[in-house]
């Protein structure tokens, strides 16, 4: 069995982006995707558009040529899969790992096969997992903890929960489409990281009492025609509904981190690791991206999390 420099878990930017240090560098790789290239961008909303601008948005110093001012997903998609087929990059798509374990080597047994590897990049990311409401009702048909498009929500009443972008998006974009919004809001205000040309239209509409907003709020229960929730004076209300939007954010795959032997502290289970190399306490077993971050998953992101593969492979080179 072939032993590799490096395999690299997650088929994202920054995964991608190591891969290509690694090449660069002489190293022998490959990435395992349980999805498809840039996965998590797949699943984003189809019409969602980035804060942050092309140029900040590039690996390995290859343009990312737009139109737009801000890229949209599709945009991120040509450009990311664009980059893996031009450089044929080596990934094995719909491939799961499925556990780490180290003596000598690293040995990572997936859904397919099993790997050696001298060393392991983790650049999973956050997607995967959605930050649950848990109340009673939770797993109705009717629950989504993703969002796509409007369509489906024409003339329909929704429930948005949430009071940051992804939840914002699907406000407007439903209401626009016909639906009678509603949102849940768990702070006192629409959140101040929403995309600054989008946070003055929301509380506009909210002023406008186009879609109604309940601030300090809670959801208590969801059942098949309606959703209960208590007010910020702790008056309960329950109003018909077709369909919840529990735009509540996303964690990282804790338990596949804690498997594989990576510390985690505090009670944002931040991942244990030297920030000057990214080495966590396995020795050899490295993070990359978003998953560094633990519960704060907005404290990394593609345009600040991009050196990575260089500390990474920098480690690696000068052991």
């Amino acid at each position: 069995m072939e032993i590799l420099d490096v395999l690299i878990i997650g088929a994202g930017p920054i995964g991608l982006n190591c891969a290509m240090e690694a090449e660069k560098n002489g190293l022998s790789y490959v990435i395992i995707e349980k999805g498809t290239i840039v996965n998590s961008l797949y699943n984003y909303p189809l019409y969602m558009r980035f804060f942050s601008t092309a140029d900040k948005l590039e690996i390995a110093e290859i343009p990312f040529i737009t139109t737009s001012p801000k890229p949209g997903r599709q945009d991120a998609l040509e450009y990311y899969q664009g980059i893996a087929r031009q450089k044929a990059l080596k990934i094995k798509l719909y491939e799961k790992v499925i556990n780490i374990t180290k003596n000598e080597l690293f040995e990572i047994q997936t859904s397919k096969a099993k790997y050696l590897a001298k060393n392991v990049i983790i650049a999973t990311g956050f997607y995967d997992i959605p930050k649950l409401l848990n109340v009673p009702g939770e797993h109705l048909p009717k629950v989504k903890h993703y969002y796509t498009e409007p369509y489906p929500y024409a003339n329909q009443k929704i429930v948005v929960i949430g009071a940051s972008n992804s939840a914002v998006d699907a406000a407007l974009e439903t209401y626009r489409k016909g639906a009678d919004v509603t949102m849940i809001i768990k702070g006192s205000e629409i959140s101040n990281s929403v995309k600054y040309w989008v946070k003055p239209d929301i509380e506009n509409r909210i002023a406008e009492g186009s879609i109604k907003a309940y601030f300090n709020a809670e959801m208590q229960e969801i059942k098949d025609s309606a959703v209960i929730f208590k007010d910020d004076r702790g008056s309960i209300h329950e109003i018909e509904n077709d369909f919840v939007l529990a735009m509540t954010g996303y964690l990282p795959d804790f338990d596949f981190l804690k498997n594989s032997g990576i510390h985690l502290k505090n009670e944002n289970l931040v991942p244990m690791y030297n920030p000057e190399t990214m080495e966590t306490n396995i020795e050899n077993l490295y993070l990359a991206g978003v998953v560094c971050g633990g519960k704060d998953t907005h404290l990394w992101f593609i345009e600040n999390s991009r050196i990575h593969a260089n500390l990474i492979v920098k480690h690696i080179l000068g052991q």
